[in-house]
């Protein structure tokens, strides 16, 4: 039998954290937070992919290729952030696993695109899947008060990127 006293001062403490003045985080401290679990985070994911052998670089070439396709070699070494030769490399070993094959440009023939193969397209949405099926289960964990928050950090880390 539950004491009805204990009851409510559970929830009278409960109320008064949760209307307790949020005590402002130095910009340094949150600089650090943020950063550590978005690398923790990543990381994981990371760690899903359908086959452990392509690089972090090469999967990231072949998920914003398969989104934005046909793209030449130079709009894909811009996206990245990543030098010529560097992006030549990861393409290459893309087309040599059969993920992706270069093609001439349909508006102009002497230029070269790069498109993902029908592999290349499974493997990016098996992987794809394979990070929402171990993302899923620990969001499901959360209370609808903190996916709501979850909803809203994510788009405030997205504004970050753009910056």
């Amino acid at each position: 039998m539950s004491d009805p006293t204990s009851a409510s001062s559970t929830t009278a403490t409960t109320a008064s954290v949760a209307t307790a003045p949020v005590r402002a985080i130095p910009h340094a401290q949150l600089a650090t937070d943020v950063r550590g679990s978005v690398l923790r985070l990543a990381r994981r994911l990371r760690q899903q992919k359908a086959d452990s052998r392509l690089s972090d670089a090469q999967m990231a070439a072949l998920g914003y290729l398969m989104q934005n396709q046909p793209l030449t070699i130079g709009a894909l070494t811009e996206h990245e952030g990543v030098t010529p030769p560097s992006m030549n490399r990861t393409v290459g070993k893309l087309v040599d696993a059969g993920l992706v094959r270069r093609c001439a440009d349909a508006a102009d023939g002497r230029k070269v695109v790069l498109e993902t193969t029908d592999a290349g397209t499974a493997f990016v949405l098996e992987t794809r899947r394979r990070r929402d099926e171990w993302l899923m289960p620990r969001l499901a964990r959360l209370t609808v008060d903190e996916r709501r928050t979850l909803a809203e950090a994510t788009e405030i880390l997205r504004e970050l990127t753009r910056s």
